[in-house]
């Protein structure tokens, strides 16, 4: 079990939870940016800087993973390709993305690009709040926990 992070927009505050998970389950964790990161000093937390370039670090992230490893990330296509390695990918609001949501998403996204492509002013997300830092930390535990239980048996 591997945790990798699309860190060059994963927010910091969500990176200090991985970095806690992470000791507290003795579980590799890799951050992948196209910028140098500051990690904390862990046999177990590594950063992987890529040059700079429209998605080297998604294509990085998507050449290393395994099957049943985790991907954080915000970026749908990227979670596609994840998907597509049997691998699970979780966004920084503690949602995961899956088959049966994928596809929604990408289309949504393209909608999105299009309307902005033509000029409409459609704003960004909204500010990660105290509600989406505690469901990702509930759900990165909770997806511990049990692939943690699984590997051990």
């Amino acid at each position: 079990m591997h945790i990798w992070v699309d860190a060059d927009a994963c927010p910091k505050v969500i990176k200090e939870i991985l970095f806690r998970a992470a000791e507290r389950t003795q579980t590799p964790l890799t951050l992948v940016a196209n910028q140098s990161l500051q990690t904390p000093r862990s046999p177990l937390i590594t950063s992987l800087r890529v040059p700079p370039g429209f998605d080297v670090a998604d294509n990085e992230i998507v050449k290393r993973v395994s099957e049943g490893e985790l991907v954080i990330t915000a970026d749908i296509p990227l979670a596609a390709e994840v998907i597509e390695k049997k691998a699970w990918a979780l966004n920084p609001r503690g949602e995961f993305y899956s088959e049966a949501n994928i596809r929604e998403r990408l289309n949504m996204r393209d909608f999105m690009d299009t309307m902005r492509a033509s000029g409409v002013e459609t704003g960004g997300p909204p500010v990660l709040n105290q509600t989406d830092r505690r469901n990702f930390a509930n759900q990165l535990d909770q997806f511990l926990t049990r692939h943690t239980k699984q590997n051990e048996t």
